[in-house]
């Protein structure tokens, strides 16, 4: 595993979390329908909005990144956010068979609503689950007391439900019913 970021690069990281997944045009920057961009635009309309990044700082921040948040295409001339957009693109990602069981963590005051309505996608185009239980409780956590549901995915794919896989390995799916979800505590 790599070395955690220096601040500044994880400044970075936050920074381009914000103009790949949700707010391009804060610097004047287009995605393209599947979220990509041109990595020599995104340098230089960073700086003419008074965000300069070095091109070693990207690089890096794409290597090194934890979560693997970007993913940058095979001709190393774009770049996208992996996963997590509120701007809408279309990721074209196929449909893949997932683990039988996934996981999703939250905060414990939003569960009562969860287990009633399912997991829904908020402003993002997905709900995101992870294959284990330590992402999982790793995410809820940053929104409070961490809960961790248990999805029976496989039984969520028999009823016609697709799932993705992201290209950093989170899942996605459109949403999840009630019926597939179970407070982890509460699994069998």
């Amino acid at each position: 595993m790599s070395e955690p970021l220096p601040p500044r690069l994880v400044k970075l990281s936050k920074f381009l979390s914000l103009i790949l997944r949700h707010q391009p045009e804060t610097i004047g920057l287009t995605l393209d329908a599947q979220g990509w961009a041109d990595i020599a635009e995104l340098l230089h309309k960073a700086a003419a909005a008074g965000r300069p990044i070095e091109r070693e700082d990207l690089d890096q921040v794409i290597a090194d990144n934890d979560k693997k948040r970007f993913t940058l295409s095979a001709d190393g001339l774009r770049l996208r956010a992996a996963q997590g957009h509120s701007t809408p693109v279309q990721l074209d990602l196929p449909a893949r068979t997932p683990p039988q069981r996934l996981y999703h963590g939250t905060a414990t005051r939003f569960l009562d609503a969860i287990l009633a309505e399912g997991l829904k996608p908020q402003a993002r185009q997905h709900v995101h689950l992870s294959t284990d239980i330590a992402t999982a409780l790793d995410v809820g956590s940053r929104h409070g007391r961490a809960v961790v549901l248990g999805v029976d995915a496989a039984a969520m794919e028999a009823a016609g439900c697709r799932f993705f896989q992201a290209d950093n390995g989170v899942w996605l799916t459109a949403a999840v019913p009630a019926q597939f979800l179970r407070p982890l505590d509460a699994e069998a």
